[in-house]
Protein backbone atom coordinates (compact mmCIF):
# COMPACT_ATOMS: atom_id res chain seq x y z
CA UNK A 1 0.00 0.00 0.00
CA UNK A 2 1.20 3.49 -0.89
CA UNK A 3 1.42 6.18 1.74
CA UNK A 4 -0.12 8.82 -0.52
CA UNK A 5 -1.73 9.13 -3.93
CA UNK A 6 -1.91 12.56 -5.58
CA UNK A 7 -4.50 13.24 -8.29
CA UNK A 8 -3.46 15.99 -10.69
CA UNK A 9 0.09 16.87 -11.76
CA UNK A 10 -0.12 20.65 -11.71
CA UNK A 11 2.41 22.65 -9.68
CA UNK A 12 0.44 22.17 -6.46
CA UNK A 13 -0.04 18.43 -6.91
CA UNK A 14 3.61 17.93 -7.80
CA UNK A 15 4.76 20.08 -4.88
CA UNK A 16 2.59 18.13 -2.45
CA UNK A 17 4.02 14.88 -3.81
CA UNK A 18 7.60 16.15 -3.52
CA UNK A 19 7.10 17.35 0.05
CA UNK A 20 5.75 13.95 1.08
CA UNK A 21 8.46 12.02 -0.78
CA UNK A 22 11.16 14.19 0.82
CA UNK A 23 9.92 12.95 4.19
CA UNK A 24 10.20 9.31 3.26
CA UNK A 25 6.61 8.58 2.29
CA UNK A 26 5.83 6.48 -0.80
CA UNK A 27 3.94 8.60 -3.33
CA UNK A 28 2.32 8.13 -6.75
CA UNK A 29 0.81 10.87 -8.92
CA UNK A 30 -2.01 10.29 -11.42
CA UNK A 31 -2.60 12.83 -14.20
CA UNK A 32 -5.43 12.80 -16.78
CA UNK A 33 -3.40 14.58 -19.49
CA UNK A 34 -0.50 12.99 -21.37
CA UNK A 35 2.04 15.31 -19.71
CA UNK A 36 2.46 16.93 -16.32
CA UNK A 37 1.94 20.65 -15.94
CA UNK A 38 -1.57 21.85 -15.09
CA UNK A 39 -1.36 25.64 -15.31
CA UNK A 40 2.38 25.52 -16.05
CA UNK A 41 2.69 24.03 -19.54
CA UNK A 42 4.38 24.95 -22.81
CA UNK A 43 3.11 23.91 -26.25
CA UNK A 44 3.41 24.83 -29.93
CA UNK A 45 -0.04 26.37 -30.25
CA UNK A 46 0.41 28.41 -33.43
CA UNK A 47 3.32 27.63 -35.77
CA UNK A 48 6.27 25.20 -35.59
CA UNK A 49 9.06 26.58 -33.44
CA UNK A 50 6.82 28.99 -31.49
CA UNK A 51 6.59 27.74 -27.90
CA UNK A 52 3.65 29.22 -26.01
CA UNK A 53 2.45 28.95 -22.41
CA UNK A 54 -1.26 28.04 -22.56
CA UNK A 55 -1.82 29.48 -19.07
CA UNK A 56 0.67 31.08 -16.70
CA UNK A 57 3.69 32.74 -18.33
CA UNK A 58 5.29 35.21 -15.88
CA UNK A 59 6.04 34.06 -12.36
CA UNK A 60 6.41 36.69 -9.61
CA UNK A 61 4.93 34.29 -7.07
CA UNK A 62 6.98 31.35 -8.38
CA UNK A 63 10.40 32.88 -7.82
CA UNK A 64 9.26 34.24 -4.44
CA UNK A 65 7.58 31.01 -3.32
CA UNK A 66 8.98 29.64 -0.03
CA UNK A 67 8.11 26.15 -1.27
CA UNK A 68 9.99 26.44 -4.58
CA UNK A 69 12.94 28.23 -2.98
CA UNK A 70 13.41 25.30 -0.59
CA UNK A 71 13.67 22.80 -3.47
CA UNK A 72 16.69 22.19 -5.76
CA UNK A 73 14.70 22.93 -8.92
CA UNK A 74 17.63 24.65 -10.68
CA UNK A 75 19.43 21.31 -10.52
CA UNK A 76 16.61 19.90 -12.63
CA UNK A 77 16.70 22.52 -15.35
CA UNK A 78 14.66 25.45 -14.01
CA UNK A 79 16.27 28.78 -14.90
CA UNK A 80 14.60 32.10 -14.20
CA UNK A 81 15.10 34.79 -16.85
CA UNK A 82 14.58 38.44 -15.91
CA UNK A 83 13.50 41.12 -18.38
CA UNK A 84 14.92 44.60 -17.94
CA UNK A 85 11.62 45.67 -16.36
CA UNK A 86 9.29 43.26 -14.54
CA UNK A 87 6.20 45.16 -15.67
CA UNK A 88 5.10 48.29 -17.52
CA UNK A 89 1.73 50.00 -17.78
CA UNK A 90 1.57 52.25 -20.88
CA UNK A 91 -0.77 55.19 -21.32
CA UNK A 92 -2.39 56.59 -24.43
CA UNK A 93 -0.01 59.59 -24.48
CA UNK A 94 2.98 57.30 -25.10
CA UNK A 95 4.30 57.38 -21.53
CA UNK A 96 4.24 54.54 -19.00
CA UNK A 97 4.34 53.78 -15.31
CA UNK A 98 6.61 50.89 -14.41
CA UNK A 99 7.05 48.25 -11.76
CA UNK A 100 10.83 47.99 -11.52
CA UNK A 101 13.10 46.02 -9.24
CA UNK A 102 14.04 49.47 -7.93
CA UNK A 103 11.52 51.16 -5.64
CA UNK A 104 12.99 54.54 -6.58
CA UNK A 105 12.56 53.95 -10.33
CA UNK A 106 9.01 52.74 -9.80
CA UNK A 107 8.13 55.71 -7.62
CA UNK A 108 9.66 58.15 -10.11
CA UNK A 109 7.47 56.76 -12.90
CA UNK A 110 4.37 57.83 -10.94
CA UNK A 111 5.41 61.46 -10.88
CA UNK A 112 6.56 63.75 -8.06
CA UNK A 113 3.20 64.02 -6.33
CA UNK A 114 2.96 60.25 -5.65
CA UNK A 115 6.58 59.11 -5.45
CA UNK A 116 6.84 59.65 -1.72
CA UNK A 117 3.49 58.00 -0.98
CA UNK A 118 4.50 54.88 -2.90
CA UNK A 119 7.84 54.63 -1.12
CA UNK A 120 6.15 54.97 2.27
CA UNK A 121 3.72 52.21 1.27
CA UNK A 122 6.23 49.52 0.24
CA UNK A 123 9.55 50.29 1.90
CA UNK A 124 8.59 49.21 5.46
CA UNK A 125 7.84 45.68 4.22
CA UNK A 126 10.78 45.01 1.92
CA UNK A 127 13.49 44.33 4.55
CA UNK A 128 11.23 41.63 6.03
CA UNK A 129 9.85 40.33 2.74
CA UNK A 130 11.01 36.70 3.02
CA UNK A 131 9.40 36.33 6.44
CA UNK A 132 6.27 38.21 5.38
CA UNK A 133 5.67 36.17 2.23
CA UNK A 134 6.16 32.93 4.20
CA UNK A 135 3.63 34.03 6.82
CA UNK A 136 1.16 35.42 4.26
CA UNK A 137 1.26 32.32 2.04
CA UNK A 138 0.81 30.04 5.05
CA UNK A 139 -2.59 31.50 5.95
CA UNK A 140 -4.70 30.13 7.52
CA UNK A 141 -2.17 28.94 10.02
CA UNK A 142 -0.12 25.92 9.00
CA UNK A 143 2.70 27.24 11.19
CA UNK A 144 3.08 29.98 13.79
CA UNK A 145 3.87 33.36 12.21
CA UNK A 146 7.57 34.12 12.18
CA UNK A 147 6.90 37.85 12.39
CA UNK A 148 3.37 38.47 13.68
CA UNK A 149 3.93 42.23 14.03
CA UNK A 150 4.86 42.73 10.36
CA UNK A 151 2.04 40.39 9.28
CA UNK A 152 -0.43 42.46 11.31
CA UNK A 153 0.87 45.72 9.77
CA UNK A 154 0.48 44.18 6.34
CA UNK A 155 -3.06 43.16 7.18
CA UNK A 156 -3.96 46.69 8.28
CA UNK A 157 -2.69 48.03 4.96
CA UNK A 158 -4.00 45.26 2.72
CA UNK A 159 -7.32 44.00 4.08
CA UNK A 160 -9.35 47.08 3.03
CA UNK A 161 -10.34 47.46 -0.65
CA UNK A 162 -7.60 48.53 -3.04
CA UNK A 163 -9.57 51.73 -3.71
CA UNK A 164 -9.01 52.69 -0.09
CA UNK A 165 -5.30 51.97 -0.35
CA UNK A 166 -4.86 53.93 -3.60
CA UNK A 167 -6.71 56.94 -2.17
CA UNK A 168 -3.30 57.99 -0.83
CA UNK A 169 -2.22 58.64 -4.44
CA UNK A 170 -3.10 61.98 -5.99
CA UNK A 171 -2.53 61.23 -9.69
CA UNK A 172 -3.88 58.59 -12.05
CA UNK A 173 -0.59 56.89 -12.99
CA UNK A 174 -0.07 55.15 -9.64
CA UNK A 175 -3.79 54.39 -9.25
CA UNK A 176 -3.93 52.79 -12.70
CA UNK A 177 -0.89 50.58 -12.27
CA UNK A 178 -2.12 49.41 -8.87
CA UNK A 179 -5.61 48.73 -10.23
CA UNK A 180 -3.98 46.55 -12.87
CA UNK A 181 -2.13 44.57 -10.20
CA UNK A 182 -5.44 43.75 -8.52
CA UNK A 183 -6.87 42.77 -11.91
CA UNK A 184 -4.41 39.87 -12.15
CA UNK A 185 -6.76 37.87 -9.92
CA UNK A 186 -9.94 39.14 -11.61
CA UNK A 187 -11.14 40.82 -8.42
CA UNK A 188 -13.33 43.95 -8.44
CA UNK A 189 -11.27 46.86 -7.14
CA UNK A 190 -13.69 47.56 -4.27
CA UNK A 191 -13.47 44.05 -2.85
CA UNK A 192 -12.24 42.93 0.56
CA UNK A 193 -8.44 42.46 0.83
CA UNK A 194 -7.78 43.59 -2.73
CA UNK A 195 -5.21 46.01 -1.35
CA UNK A 196 -3.19 43.01 -0.14
CA UNK A 197 -3.28 41.47 -3.61
CA UNK A 198 -1.80 44.57 -5.20
CA UNK A 199 0.80 44.92 -2.45
CA UNK A 200 1.98 41.32 -2.80
CA UNK A 201 2.55 41.70 -6.55
CA UNK A 202 4.40 44.99 -6.09
CA UNK A 203 6.60 43.70 -3.27
CA UNK A 204 7.34 40.50 -5.21
CA UNK A 205 8.68 42.58 -8.10
CA UNK A 206 10.92 44.66 -5.86
CA UNK A 207 12.19 41.61 -4.01
CA UNK A 208 12.98 39.22 -6.87
CA UNK A 209 11.27 40.38 -10.05
CA UNK A 210 8.66 38.92 -12.39
CA UNK A 211 10.66 36.38 -14.40
CA UNK A 212 9.79 33.83 -17.04
CA UNK A 213 11.17 30.30 -17.08
CA UNK A 214 13.69 29.52 -19.82
CA UNK A 215 12.02 27.33 -22.42
CA UNK A 216 8.56 28.04 -21.03
CA UNK A 217 6.49 27.38 -17.93
CA UNK A 218 6.68 23.66 -18.61
CA UNK A 219 10.22 23.87 -17.22
CA UNK A 220 8.79 24.44 -13.73
CA UNK A 221 6.57 21.37 -13.90
CA UNK A 222 9.29 19.24 -15.48
CA UNK A 223 11.75 20.20 -12.74
CA UNK A 224 9.26 19.24 -10.02
CA UNK A 225 8.51 15.94 -11.78
CA UNK A 226 12.18 15.07 -12.24
CA UNK A 227 12.93 15.79 -8.58
CA UNK A 228 9.96 13.69 -7.50
CA UNK A 229 11.18 10.74 -9.55
CA UNK A 230 14.65 11.04 -8.02
CA UNK A 231 12.99 10.86 -4.60
CA UNK A 232 11.34 7.57 -5.61
CA UNK A 233 7.93 8.95 -6.50
CA UNK A 234 5.90 7.60 -9.42
CA UNK A 235 4.02 9.60 -12.07
CA UNK A 236 1.26 8.07 -14.21
CA UNK A 237 -0.11 10.17 -17.10
CA UNK A 238 -3.13 9.52 -19.33
CA UNK A 239 -4.92 8.30 -16.23
CA UNK A 240 -8.32 9.89 -15.67
CA UNK A 241 -9.81 9.40 -12.22
CA UNK A 242 -13.59 9.29 -12.03
CA UNK A 243 -14.00 7.72 -8.59
CA UNK A 244 -11.82 6.76 -5.66
CA UNK A 245 -11.98 3.11 -6.67
CA UNK A 246 -9.96 4.00 -9.80
CA UNK A 247 -6.93 4.60 -7.56
CA UNK A 248 -4.64 2.09 -5.86
CA UNK A 249 -4.89 1.55 -2.10
CA UNK A 250 -3.23 4.31 -0.09
CA UNK A 251 -3.23 5.80 3.38
CA UNK A 252 -4.03 9.26 2.02
CA UNK A 253 -5.42 10.76 -1.18
CA UNK A 254 -4.53 14.32 -2.20
CA UNK A 255 -6.48 16.10 -4.97
CA UNK A 256 -5.07 18.90 -7.10
CA UNK A 257 -8.55 19.39 -8.56
CA UNK A 258 -11.45 21.80 -8.29
CA UNK A 259 -13.76 21.27 -5.30
CA UNK A 260 -16.52 20.37 -7.76
CA UNK A 261 -14.48 17.56 -9.27
CA UNK A 262 -13.36 16.28 -5.88
CA UNK A 263 -16.95 16.16 -4.59
CA UNK A 264 -17.99 14.13 -7.63
CA UNK A 265 -15.04 11.71 -7.43
CA UNK A 266 -15.21 11.17 -3.67
CA UNK A 267 -19.00 11.21 -3.34
CA UNK A 268 -19.15 14.30 -1.11
CA UNK A 269 -22.52 15.41 -2.46
CA UNK A 270 -23.14 19.13 -1.91
CA UNK A 271 -20.26 19.62 0.55
CA UNK A 272 -18.75 22.33 -1.67
CA UNK A 273 -22.07 23.63 -2.99
CA UNK A 274 -21.40 27.15 -1.69
CA UNK A 275 -17.98 27.41 -3.32
CA UNK A 276 -18.03 30.18 -5.92
CA UNK A 277 -16.19 30.28 -9.25
CA UNK A 278 -15.20 33.62 -10.71
CA UNK A 279 -15.09 35.28 -14.10
CA UNK A 280 -13.39 33.54 -17.00
CA UNK A 281 -10.75 34.75 -19.39
CA UNK A 282 -10.42 34.91 -23.14
CA UNK A 283 -6.82 34.26 -24.12
CA UNK A 284 -4.90 34.70 -27.36
CA UNK A 285 -1.41 33.33 -28.04
CA UNK A 286 0.35 35.10 -30.89
CA UNK A 287 3.21 34.22 -33.20
CA UNK A 288 4.67 37.60 -34.20
CA UNK A 289 6.97 38.71 -36.98
CA UNK A 290 9.04 40.84 -34.61
CA UNK A 291 8.47 42.68 -31.31
CA UNK A 292 5.23 44.36 -30.30
CA UNK A 293 5.40 47.98 -31.57
CA UNK A 294 4.66 49.64 -28.24
CA UNK A 295 4.53 53.44 -28.33
CA UNK A 296 5.91 53.63 -24.79
CA UNK A 297 9.60 52.70 -24.79
CA UNK A 298 9.31 51.20 -21.29
CA UNK A 299 6.87 48.56 -22.53
CA UNK A 300 9.41 47.31 -25.07
CA UNK A 301 11.70 46.01 -22.30
CA UNK A 302 9.05 44.77 -19.84
CA UNK A 303 8.24 41.10 -19.46
CA UNK A 304 4.62 41.84 -18.50
CA UNK A 305 2.57 44.73 -19.88
CA UNK A 306 -0.78 45.73 -18.39
CA UNK A 307 -3.33 47.32 -20.73
CA UNK A 308 -5.94 49.75 -19.42
CA UNK A 309 -6.16 53.48 -20.06
CA UNK A 310 -6.89 54.42 -16.45
CA UNK A 311 -8.21 52.97 -13.20
CA UNK A 312 -11.82 53.78 -14.13
CA UNK A 313 -11.56 51.84 -17.38
CA UNK A 314 -9.96 48.90 -15.55
CA UNK A 315 -12.62 48.92 -12.84
CA UNK A 316 -15.39 49.04 -15.43
CA UNK A 317 -13.94 46.05 -17.29
CA UNK A 318 -13.56 43.98 -14.11
CA UNK A 319 -17.12 44.73 -12.99
CA UNK A 320 -18.53 43.87 -16.42
CA UNK A 321 -17.00 40.39 -16.38
CA UNK A 322 -17.45 39.51 -12.72
CA UNK A 323 -20.70 41.23 -11.71
CA UNK A 324 -22.63 42.34 -14.81
CA UNK A 325 -22.25 39.12 -16.81
CA UNK A 326 -21.10 40.82 -19.99
CA UNK A 327 -17.90 41.08 -21.97
CA UNK A 328 -16.30 44.51 -21.58
CA UNK A 329 -16.05 46.78 -24.62
CA UNK A 330 -12.56 47.86 -23.53
CA UNK A 331 -11.16 44.83 -21.71
CA UNK A 332 -8.43 45.14 -19.13
CA UNK A 333 -5.59 43.04 -20.49
CA UNK A 334 -2.55 41.27 -19.13
CA UNK A 335 0.11 40.53 -21.71
CA UNK A 336 3.47 38.76 -21.50
CA UNK A 337 6.30 38.87 -24.04
CA UNK A 338 8.75 36.08 -23.07
CA UNK A 339 10.84 36.34 -26.23
CA UNK A 340 12.47 39.59 -25.13
CA UNK A 341 14.62 37.54 -22.72
CA UNK A 342 14.24 33.96 -23.99
CA UNK A 343 15.33 33.40 -27.61
CA UNK A 344 14.46 29.68 -27.32
CA UNK A 345 10.76 30.49 -27.52
CA UNK A 346 10.56 31.47 -31.21
CA UNK A 347 12.59 31.33 -34.45
CA UNK A 348 15.25 34.02 -34.91
CA UNK A 349 13.74 37.48 -35.31
CA UNK A 350 10.25 36.29 -34.31
CA UNK A 351 8.42 36.47 -30.98
CA UNK A 352 5.70 34.75 -28.98
CA UNK A 353 3.18 36.99 -27.24
CA UNK A 354 0.50 36.10 -24.68
CA UNK A 355 -2.60 38.18 -23.91
CA UNK A 356 -5.93 37.80 -22.17
CA UNK A 357 -8.95 39.78 -21.06
CA UNK A 358 -11.70 38.98 -18.58
CA UNK A 359 -15.12 37.70 -19.62
CA UNK A 360 -18.12 36.21 -17.77
CA UNK A 361 -17.93 32.65 -16.55
CA UNK A 362 -18.66 30.21 -19.36
CA UNK A 363 -18.82 32.98 -22.00
CA UNK A 364 -18.89 31.57 -25.54
CA UNK A 365 -18.21 34.69 -27.62
CA UNK A 366 -15.06 35.88 -29.40
CA UNK A 367 -13.12 38.70 -27.74
CA UNK A 368 -10.27 38.74 -30.26
CA UNK A 369 -11.28 41.95 -32.02
CA UNK A 370 -11.83 43.84 -28.75
CA UNK A 371 -8.44 42.71 -27.44
CA UNK A 372 -6.66 43.76 -30.61
CA UNK A 373 -8.40 47.14 -30.68
CA UNK A 374 -7.05 47.70 -27.18
CA UNK A 375 -3.56 46.65 -28.25
CA UNK A 376 -3.65 49.01 -31.23
CA UNK A 377 -4.29 51.93 -28.86
CA UNK A 378 -0.92 51.34 -27.20
CA UNK A 379 0.95 49.55 -30.00
CA UNK A 380 -0.21 50.92 -33.38
CA UNK A 381 0.51 48.44 -36.15
CA UNK A 382 0.29 45.41 -33.85
CA UNK A 383 -2.00 43.49 -36.21
CA UNK A 384 0.59 43.84 -38.98
CA UNK A 385 3.04 41.79 -36.89
CA UNK A 386 0.68 38.83 -36.39
CA UNK A 387 1.75 35.64 -38.20
CA UNK A 388 -0.72 33.36 -36.41
CA UNK A 389 -2.96 33.34 -33.37
CA UNK A 390 -4.48 30.64 -31.17
CA UNK A 391 -7.60 31.70 -29.27
CA UNK A 392 -9.15 30.09 -26.21
CA UNK A 393 -12.30 31.24 -24.44
CA UNK A 394 -13.77 29.77 -21.25
CA UNK A 395 -15.03 26.53 -22.87
CA UNK A 396 -11.65 25.81 -24.48
CA UNK A 397 -9.72 26.64 -21.31
CA UNK A 398 -11.98 24.37 -19.24
CA UNK A 399 -11.51 21.58 -21.78
CA UNK A 400 -7.72 21.91 -21.53
CA UNK A 401 -7.71 22.05 -17.73
CA UNK A 402 -10.70 20.74 -15.78
CA UNK A 403 -9.75 22.96 -12.81
CA UNK A 404 -10.68 26.06 -14.85
CA UNK A 405 -14.41 25.79 -14.27
CA UNK A 406 -16.18 28.24 -16.57
CA UNK A 407 -12.79 29.55 -17.72
CA UNK A 408 -11.84 30.68 -14.20
CA UNK A 409 -8.05 30.26 -14.21
CA UNK A 410 -7.95 30.88 -10.44
CA UNK A 411 -10.08 27.77 -9.69
CA UNK A 412 -12.44 29.90 -7.65
CA UNK A 413 -13.46 33.52 -7.20
CA UNK A 414 -10.88 35.66 -5.40
CA UNK A 415 -13.42 37.88 -3.68
CA UNK A 416 -15.06 38.31 -0.30
CA UNK A 417 -14.00 35.95 2.46
CA UNK A 418 -13.14 33.39 -0.23
CA UNK A 419 -9.91 35.36 -0.80
CA UNK A 420 -8.55 33.88 2.43
CA UNK A 421 -10.99 31.18 3.52
CA UNK A 422 -11.32 28.72 0.64
CA UNK A 423 -12.80 26.28 -0.32
CA UNK A 424 -14.78 26.32 2.97
CA UNK A 425 -14.98 28.61 5.98
CA UNK A 426 -12.58 26.42 7.92
CA UNK A 427 -9.25 26.62 9.71
CA UNK A 428 -8.42 23.24 8.11
CA UNK A 429 -9.05 24.04 4.43
CA UNK A 430 -7.01 21.11 3.08
CA UNK A 431 -9.14 18.51 4.86
CA UNK A 432 -12.43 17.05 3.63
CA UNK A 433 -15.31 15.01 5.12
CA UNK A 434 -13.18 11.88 4.64
CA UNK A 435 -10.20 11.81 7.02
CA UNK A 436 -7.92 10.25 4.38
CA UNK A 437 -8.87 12.63 1.54
CA UNK A 438 -7.30 16.08 1.10
CA UNK A 439 -7.43 18.92 -1.45
CA UNK A 440 -4.37 20.93 -2.52
CA UNK A 441 -5.39 22.92 -5.61
CA UNK A 442 -5.58 26.69 -6.11
CA UNK A 443 -9.02 26.42 -4.53
CA UNK A 444 -7.14 26.29 -1.21
CA UNK A 445 -4.99 29.00 0.44
CA UNK A 446 -3.04 30.95 -0.60
CA UNK A 447 -4.94 30.68 -3.88
CA UNK A 448 -4.10 31.17 -7.57
CA UNK A 449 -0.62 31.30 -9.05
CA UNK A 450 2.24 28.98 -9.93
CA UNK A 451 3.88 28.86 -6.51
CA UNK A 452 3.20 25.39 -5.12
CA UNK A 453 2.28 26.76 -1.69
CA UNK A 454 -1.20 25.21 -1.69
CA UNK A 455 0.46 21.84 -2.28
CA UNK A 456 3.13 22.58 0.32
CA UNK A 457 0.56 23.55 2.95
CA UNK A 458 -1.68 20.58 2.18
CA UNK A 459 1.29 18.21 2.44
CA UNK A 460 1.79 19.37 6.03
CA UNK A 461 -1.77 18.31 6.87
CA UNK A 462 -1.23 14.97 5.12
CA UNK A 463 2.03 14.03 6.81
CA UNK A 464 0.65 14.93 10.22
CA UNK A 465 -2.15 12.46 9.64
CA UNK A 466 0.21 9.81 8.28
CA UNK A 467 2.42 10.09 11.35
CA UNK A 468 -0.60 9.66 13.61
CA UNK A 469 -1.91 6.55 11.87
Amino acid sequence: MLDAVVVGAGPNGLTAAVELARRGFSVAVFEARDTVGGGARTEELTLPGFRHDPCSAAHPLGINSPAFRALPLERYGLEWLHPELPMAHPFTDGSAAVLSRSVAETAASFGPRDAGAYRRLVEPFLPKWDTLVHDFMSLPRTALPRDPVTLARFGLAGLPPSTWLTSRFRDERAKTLFAGLVGHVMAPLSGFATGAIGLVFALAAHARGWPVARGGSQSISDALAAYLKDLGGEIHTDYEVKRLDDLPPARAYVFDTSPTALAKIAGFGDYYANYRYGAGVFKVDYALDGPVPWTAKEARTAGTVQIGADSTEIGTALRAASRENRAPEKPFMITVQPSIVDPTRAPAGKQVFWAYGHVPSGWTGDLTDALERQLERFAPGFRDRVLARATAGPPELAARNANYVGGDIGTGAVSGLQILLRPKLSLSPYGTPHPAVFICSSATPPGPGVHGMSGHNAAKAVWRRLRQS
